[in-house]
């Protein structure tokens, strides 16, 4: 077991830990009566849940179970979650992360439910903290397809989607988890509302690139830091694991459309060619070589 993980199955502090995320998780109404499930990575192949068919608010830590890394319960009284293989899924293809989230965010869940795109470029501590958020596909919750359908949007995001459904967000502890869906929520809350009073102003070009220089920074990953002719606030970093169609905008106003991060940063790298001189400029660098021989 690495050094940096907590240890073991038994950890009681752990299991408190998950109970008390769960507590905030049903206090901010983001998983009504049993929804929503909750879990960390204690070992290589050990990772604590919350169980089945019980509100998230009223756990103790008897009631956590442990699972291996295939879903297998290893241990508990009650039976684990059974939307356990999203979680597994997250874990086996993101190393970093320790700790996963799933819940129905009310605010966050319309735009699944609408299938409409978090538009970018609009709040700061959104575009430095989380940047875009990608749409999973639906799938019947439970099973291995269910938890497929998040995998092509693993790289660059600790935050999903998941349409019809709710959302995943996930880190290297739970808090940092836990913080993801909040934060998302609390985003999606401020849209719905700024709709109601007729549109968003999307910030202009100057002001977003400055704050994804501020977000590299600061040390956090961007997709728009490393995919191609990505825009620049266009939701359009994970269009490749979109398999089923891209969501499109129909809520929201498109975001405009500025140049990519990459594409930006490998002209500013580019060598400016000199540029040519004017007719006058040029009549006076003719004269002063005129003068300058009939001078030797």
């Amino acid at each position: 077991m690495s050094a940096q993980w907590n240890s073991g199955i038994n950890d009681r502090k752990l299991k408190e830990l998950i109970c008390e995320i769960g507590r905030r998780v049903y206090n901010k109404g983001f998983a009504a009566a049993n929804d929503g499930n909750i879990s960390i990575r204690v070992g290589e192949n050990e990772v604590l849940c919350s169980p089945t068919m019980i509100c998230k608010g009223f756990m103790t830590p008897d009631d956590i179970c442990a699972v291996d890394m295939e879903g297998g319960q290893i241990a508990g009284k009650r039976k684990r979650t059974s939307e356990v293989l999203l979680h597994l899924a997250i874990m086996k293809n993101r190393p970093d992360v320790k700790a996963v989230v799933h819940c129905h965010p009310p605010h966050a869940t319309a735009f699944a439910v609408a299938r409409e795109p978090i538009p970018q470029c609009i709040l700061p501590e959104i575009e430095v903290f989380m940047g875009e958020v990608p749409i999973a596909p639906y799938e019947t919750p439970g099973g291995h397809p269910f938890a497929n359908t998040v995998v092509p949007f693993l790289k660059g995001t600790n935050t999903i989607i998941l349409t019809n459904h709710g959302t995943v967000s996930f880190g290297a502890n739970l808090e940092e988890a836990y913080w993801k869906t909040e934060i998302l929520d609390a985003y999606c809350r401020i849209l719905l509302l700024a709709k109601q009073l007729g549109r968003v102003e999307y910030l202009n070009e100057q002001k977003s690139v400055e704050l994804l220089d501020l977000k590299k920074k600061l040390g956090f990953d961007d997709p728009r830091f490393h995919v191609e002719d990505c825009d620049l606030c266009g939701n359009s970093a994970f269009r490749d694991g979109y398999k089923e169609g891209q969501p499109q905008p129909q809520a929201f106003e498109p975001a405009p459309s500025y140049p990519g991060y990459l594409e930006r940063q490998k002209s500013s790298a580019a060598p400016k060619a000199a540029a040519e001189p004017d007719m006058e400029t040029l009549v006076r660098l003719i004269t002063e070589q005129v003068v300058a021989s009939l001078a030797k």
